[in-house]
């Protein structure tokens, strides 16, 4: 399930998974859908 925060003076959607921010509730919705709760292979 996707977590409403407040950060920096705006609403934020996160991933309960991994804790990536969204700033759109439906692109974190897909997100989670798809997310494994690893680390994004492209931070490195």
């Amino acid at each position: 399930m996707v977590q409403q925060t407040q950060r920096d003076d705006m609403t934020w959607y996160q991933c309960e998974q991994c804790g990536m921010l969204f700033d759109e509730r439906e692109d974190a919705r897909k997100h989670e859908d798809n997310c494994d709760a690893e680390d994004p292979s492209y931070i490195q």
